[in-house]
Order: structure tokens, then sequence, then C-alpha cells
């Protein structure tokens, strides 16, 4: 649960010169209250790009922020639980063979009712769609409708994740997905439809008769404001009602002023530093583990982020299911010194860490803080500050010595993560430990709950006493309302529902 800010946070905005003709665009500038006008005007700190839940920003965290809005699945997540969406119930009939039974009571926005076969014809195109979502499919040899309202899910091996996965399926209408330009108005089930979409600027929604029931809300706008400062000028006049993740140095700009609350919530985001183990000396667990002791994490983070974060036990974030503490490396750049001599690099050796500014907040000032601390063992890293795009081309080519980035578990369970990553057959950093593939494999397909985190546990000693990587920062969000904002819940996933959210003028 959210609590009444007391904390500053993190996320880092880019700065761009579109926030004047944006608030002009959407008479943000003339002070009118947005409540006033029977419209939340929430914004998040990524632009909305695509409003396509399968394609290649499927995992997006702007693109699921709408798509949860707009879209419907068949189950969604309750906190730590799984409840009934679309679907009512769903079984395990077989190892390899679930079986979902739907309500009669859906319908698309265009009024046409929701079925079988628009469920069957969303998970085949996610699946076939070669993204990063499609990896959650893969296993997946046929689906079946036998009825408007069952849907039948057959496996190539048992998939004990397909509940959980099923939260980040999202259902269109299978006459139509597919239709030249659907996206730029497309249609779903969710409890908001499209009025209108202008991609990287601004997404507007009216209120849908939703099955589940009407939003409170008679409208809401997503807008993108790239200008930081212009953010917190339209929260603070109350052309903006929602503003998230708020930025660290603009906390003090709205902690205690009247008319605004501030809340935080630990999210799903963090970051970790990837080494690549195929290539020297990261081959030697001994080194990694040695620039892992050389860094003093948690100074590092406590100086930087301060309650913005929170100093990581795992490879993944304390929120997420699946995570089990280990021990924390201690900060020890003598015995750092005596692991680089026992691998026979005593004089130190020289290599690189690539990362992009852009991946999270406060990067930059991350990646200089662990280089420092390198130079003190006699490890000299090149900083390799880089475009996306060439940070993501030579993250896909594994040609990077270290990798500085942010990650989200978007689906709130270590599969997605520790399953999808650190498998030996996904090869995305050069680690390969025939131990950990037998227990991910083994909890992928599992379906008791107990079993699977018992075996996640086994999977994070592995990972952290491997030193797979560096992970220092599990990310906290700041929220920022205006006071007359109501039902507002703040969520790990930064994609809030705002069903139940009303305005009080």
């Amino acid at each position: 649960m959210a609590t009444p800010f007391d904390r500053r946070s993190f996320l880092k905005i880019s700065s761009l010169s579109l926030a004047g003709a944006y608030l002009a665009a959407c008479s943000f500038g003339g002070g009118t209250r947005a409540g006033a006008e029977g419209l939340l005007r929430a914004a998040f700190s990524q632009p909305i790009n695509d409003l396509d839940p399968h394609g290649p920003s499927s995992v997006d965290e702007s693109t699921l922020l709408a798509s949860r809005l707009i879209y419907d699945t068949l189950i969604r997540r309750d906190g730590e639980k799984l409840a009934p969406s679309v679907a009512t119930s769903w079984e395990q009939t077989a190892p390899t063979t679930w079986v979902l039974t739907l309500r009669d009571d859906v319908r698309f926005h265009d009024g046409n009712p929701l079925t079988a076969r628009d469920v069957k014809a969303s998970l085949e195109r996610v699946r076939d769609a070669g993204t990063a979502q499609s990896a959650l499919w893969t296993s997946v040899v046929e689906v079946e409708a036998p009825d408007d309202h069952t849907v039948r899910v057959v496996t190539e091996e048992p998939l004990g994740t397909l509940p959980v996965n099923l939260t980040l399926m999202f259902i269109l209408p299978a006459d139509k997905m597919d239709s030249d330009g659907f996206f730029r108005k497309p249609i779903g089930s969710g409890p908001f439809r499209v009025e209108s979409f202008t991609p990287s600027a601004t997404l507007e929604l009216a209120a849908a008769d939703y099955w589940g029931g009407k939003p409170t809300l008679e409208r809401a706008a997503l807008p993108h404001i790239p200008e930081t400062s212009s953010q917190i000028t339209a929260l603070r006049t109350g052309e903006l009602d929602v503003l998230w993740p708020v930025p660290p140095d603009q906390i003090r700009q709205l902690d205690g002023r009247d008319g605004i609350t501030l809340e935080t919530v630990p999210s799903y985001a963090y970051y970790f530093n990837w080494f690549n183990c195929g290539r020297e000396p990261f081959t030697d667990p001994r080194v990694r583990r040695a620039l892992w002791k050389a860094v003093d994490v948690a100074t590092i983070v406590e100086n930087l982020y301060g309650p913005g974060a929170e100093l990581m036990t795992a490879p993944i974030p304390s929120t997420v299911f699946g995570h089990a503490p280990q021990q924390p490396y201690p900060y020890d750049p003598e015995g750092a010194k005596r692991e680089l001599a026992a691998a026979g690099l005593g004089d130190g050796f020289r290599t690189s860490l690539m990362w992009f500014s852009g991946t999270g907040p406060l990067a930059d000032g991350l990646a200089q803080a662990m280089i420092s601390d390198w130079a003190k063992i006699g490890v000299v890293v090149e900083a390799q500050n880089v475009e996306k795009a060439v940070w993501l081309q030579r993250l896909n080519d594994k040609d990077f010595d270290m990798d500085l980035q942010i990650n989200t578990v978007t689906t709130g369970d270590a599969d997605f993560t520790l399953g999808r990553l650190y498998d030996s057959a996904a090869d995305r950093m050069g680690y390969a430990n025939e131990e950990l593939d037998t227990i991910l494999r083994q909890a992928h397909r599992e379906s008791d709950q107990t079993t699977r985190r018992e075996l996640y546990a086994e999977a994070c000693r592995i990972i952290w006493d491997d030193a797979v990587g560096i992970f220092p920062a599990a990310l906290v969000s700041t929220y920022a309302l205006r006071s007359d904002v109501k039902g507002f819940e703040p969520v790990p996933s930064n994609q809030p529902d705002l069903r139940g959210v009303r305005l009080e003028n």
C-alpha cells in the first residue's frame, strides 16, 4: 500500500522543447482547473508511443499503462494475488492443458461481444509477434475456442506461469486488430474508450459502459510533458491533477505545498550492472565478486537516492513474487584486491561500462560512482554513455564488458525476469549454469505457488553468489496528486487503475 510521502524519490525525465506547444494545445496554459472540466489529467514520465499491446512496445511501461485502461485481460493482479477478469475461472485439466471460462457480458467499445474467438486470436497474435512478451508464450502449441465462453490452451510442456502471464495478455477484437490504422483509435473492452491519440503527445479517454462498472471519471487525459519544469508548474497551478514518478530534484518544490499530496510505493523497477560472463576476464566468478566487493553499494545508493530507492538483497526487487533475501556483499576493497590477485589480475585491468542516460534516475551518477570505486582497486573502466539505439544493439549482440540499466519485472513474478533472462538458452549476458537452468525451467512449469517460491529462492541464491551482475537499487515511485483527487491508488507497476478515481472540487 502507498503511504503519505515522507521520502524523496527518483525518476529523471528527459528535457525536450515540446512542453510549451503541448500545454497550449491541451489548454493547460490558461490556468483552468482540469477537474472543473470533469477531466482528470494524469502525466506519466514516459511518452505513450504505441497502443498495440502485442507489438514491439508490449512491455514498455507507457504502453502497458494505456493498455490497462483500454483493453481487458483474462486475469488481473489484485495485490499479491491473481483475480478473475474476463475469465471467471481457470483450471489446469492436464499437465499441458489449461481451460478458462469467460464471462458472458463483456462487450467491446463498438458494442460487439467479446468471445473465446477474440481471446484465441489475441493469444496467437502475441505469441507470434516476436517481441519480448512473445517469449512468455513459446510453449503454446494450440489455442482452441470450442464455444463462445471457453478457451483451451495446449502447451508443449507444463506451463505453470500461464495464469500470471495472462495478466499481461490483452484481448483485441479478432476481426479488426490487424486492420490498417486500428491502433490509431483502437477498440477494446476496458473501462475507457479512446477519444483521440497523438503518439508521444497525448491520449484522450472517455468512460465506457464497462462490464465491471462504469468509471467514476467522465474523461481522462494522459499527456506527455517532456520538460520537468513544465510538469511541476502544471501540477502546482492545477493544470495537472496527477504526476508520476516525480524527479528527485523536484521533490522539494512539491513537498509540503498546499493542495498537493505526495505518496510513495516500492516499484517493480530496479538497477542491475551485468557482467558479460562470456568475455574475459568476467568468465571468472572471482573477478565478478571482486568488482562487487569493490563498490560501496550501500553508501552510493543512500547518497544518490536516499529513500527514493531500496538497497537490493536479491537479483529481483522485494515487491516481486519469488524474491528471497541474500547475504549482502561487503564493501571490502582489500578483499577485492586479493580476489583479483587470486584470479591472476593483481595489477588490475582495463574494461568498460556501457549505459544510456535515459535508462533511469541518476544513471550517470550511479555509473560514475561505481567507476570511481573500481579505480581504487586498479580496475580502469572506460565510461561508455551511448545513445539508446546503440546501447540496445550492443546489448542484443552481447557487445559489452559491463552493462548498467534499469529492468522492470512487468508481471510482478520472478519468471518474467529470472526465467526469461538467466536461462542459458536466452544467452543474454554469456552466463550459463545447468543447475540454474533446471531450477528455472521447473519453476516455469510448476503450478504450485509454494514450490515455485522455493525454486526461485534457490535461483536467487545462485545468481547472487555467482555475481552474474551487481544489483544495487530497487526504485521507489513517488506520485504527486492534487488534493481534490480521491480514490487514486499508486501501484508498483506504475500502471494505476483510474476507474475509481474521482475529483472533488
